[in-house]
């Protein structure tokens, strides 16, 4: 079972796009993939448009089975949701001991699943440790700005500090370029700064495509609303990079 988290100390990086048209891309190809929402603004649920009875919260401070907090959403896609009450669930991991590793040992019995991807929100805080922590892989999202740049040596910093005091070995495994315009000089620039900085792990670009931000409100993946989208396109590359990953 691949774990891999997506994420960037960002925001409007496209974490949860990512995760959402990856998932549904490997779901496609046949891989059993479940979603895990680490974000208290448990924007996959919303994605979804999901119903659900147990959330990141009863898995992680109730203690609630991984199988009793996972709903699915399509054929060979599931979910495991988040909500405002996560923030509530980091504020009482806090008081605990070995607070980093509570999220591995909830799901050590997950099973079942080819992939798990982790949607991380944007900071660096205890739920991403936790994400961190469990995952094998980190998948990093970066827009085509100048500050998205900025976040990626403290997140690196943050994945080495784990790997040293945790005994992980997790690694930065893909770089994934979004919001990619090649009419720009900022989107070439920061490609090129990318592509000279993590060579080989950098992903084929994801381009500007206004069909993404669309998908969302019709709570759908890119693949249901704009299959002949450049989104589809490219997020479909994206699936096949992943699954080619996995067989290395």
């Amino acid at each position: 079972m691949r774990k891999i988290a997506i994420i960037n100390q960002k925001g409007g990086t496209g974490k949860t796009t990512t995760a959402v048209n990856l998932g549904s891309g490997l779901a496609r190809e046949g891989y059993r993939t479940v979603l895990v929402d680490i974000d208290p603004q448990g924007s996959l649920a919303t994605w979804f448009g999901s119903d659900y009875e147990h959330s990141l919260y009863d898995l992680l401070v109730e203690g609630e089975a991984p199988e009793e907090c996972v709903v699915q959403v399509r054929e060979n896609l599931y979910l495991l949701p988040s909500d405002k009450t996560a923030a509530q669930a980091e504020k009482i991991l806090t008081g605990k001991t070995s607070r980093e590793t509570v999220l591995r040992r909830e799901l050590s019995d997950l099973s079942g699943y080819d992939m798990v991807i982790l949607d991380c929100p944007p900071s660096l805080s205890l739920l991403n440790q936790n994400a961190l922590i469990y995952a094998q892989s980190a998948y990093l999202p970066v827009s085509m700005d100048y500050l998205a740049l900025v976040g990626i040596k403290n997140l690196l910093d943050n994945i080495r500090q784990i790997n040293d005091i945790l005994d992980h070995n997790i690694e930065l495994s893909l770089v994934i370029p979004t919001f990619y315009d090649k009419r720009t000089n900022a989107s070439k620039e920061i490609y090129d700064t990318l592509k000279r900085h993590f060579d080989s792990k950098v992903a084929r670009p994801i381009r500007t495509n206004v069909r993404l931000s669309e998908s969302a409100s019709y709570n759908k993946t890119i693949f249901e609303y704009a299959p002949n989208s450049h989104g589809a396109e490219d997020y479909s590359t994206l699936v096949e990079r992943v699954i080619e990953n996995g067989k290395e």
